[in-house]
């Protein structure tokens, strides 16, 4: 039949490109500006909106550190695979060694353990020095977006400072106000923008944590990813249930 292809041994022409699979930074980035802007516009005296500043600045330097981080550090790479060649050349030197003072008569049982203990020496340590930098490249990174992701979670929980005292129930019945009562001069409708920046400021520091991960493969920075977006889940969860107050309201 014409434009038939059997199920069973069909060949595919070639792979499918995998296709929004990957977060882009620079759309990540592009989104925070956005948000920005939109809080400029409605709330331009805020206190989220320097918020959200910081968060545009954090984003960015994430994504000169993801870019980094996906790179290799040539210097460390050079050393590791210099050391070990160094290992080879010393187990050669020392197998030659041995074989040549093994046709002399002159050398004993004793010498001879000697000559291989000094050369098992020298390749246990280069060894120890090649597992050493090879390990040293993953832990310079990890460290590094570490410290990103620390930064992400702090500003996580600035955000939910700034939603803490948002109680739609303020403004919706009669409550008696207290010297040490907060202020809030919003609508219903203000308010509910207000808090809904609040979840997407929440929803893109995640997605800023997840795109260390796809420069780094580390089972610590992949707890803390975890962690942070967990965090950022729970703290949306409560904004949302302010919101569907208010909804359930109007």
């Amino acid at each position: 039949m014409p434009g038939y292809k059997p199920f069973f041994g069909a060949v595919p022409d070639e792979e499918p490109k995998p296709q929004f699979t990957l977060l882009n930074s620079e759309r990540v980035v592009a989104t925070v500006s956005s948000l920005r802007a939109r809080i400029s516009e409605r709330f331009p005296e805020s206190g989220l909106l320097q918020v959200c500043l910081e968060l545009e600045k954090v984003c960015q330097r994430s994504r000169v550190r993801i870019e980094w981080i996906g790179k290799p550090i040539w210097t460390l790479r050079i050393l590791r695979y210099s050391l070990i060649v160094l290992i080879v050349l010393g187990l050669f030197v020392s197998i030659t060694g041995l074989l040549k003072e093994g046709l002399s008569e002159d050398l004993g049982f004793v010498d001879w353990v000697q000559t291989l203990e000094a050369g098992i020496n020298d390749i246990v340590l280069i060894s120890l020095a090649v597992f050493f930098v090879w390990n040293l490249e993953a832990r310079v990174k990890r460290r590094r977006a570490m410290r990103a992701l620390h930064e992400l979670r702090s500003i996580a929980h600035v955000i939910d400072m700034h939603q803490l005292t948002k109680d739609p129930d303020r403004i919706m019945r009669k409550w008696i106000k207290t010297s040490s009562s907060p202020q809030i001069e919003m609508s219903s409708f203000d308010l509910r923008r207000y808090l809904d920046y609040c979840s997407e400021m929440l929803s893109l520091v995640s997605k800023v944590a997840a795109l260390h991960l796809q420069s780094l493969e580390d089972g610590t920075v992949v707890a803390a990813v975890n962690e942070i977006e967990e965090l950022t889940t729970g703290l949306s969860r409560k904004i949302w249930q302010k919101i569907d107050i208010l909804r359930a309201t109007e």
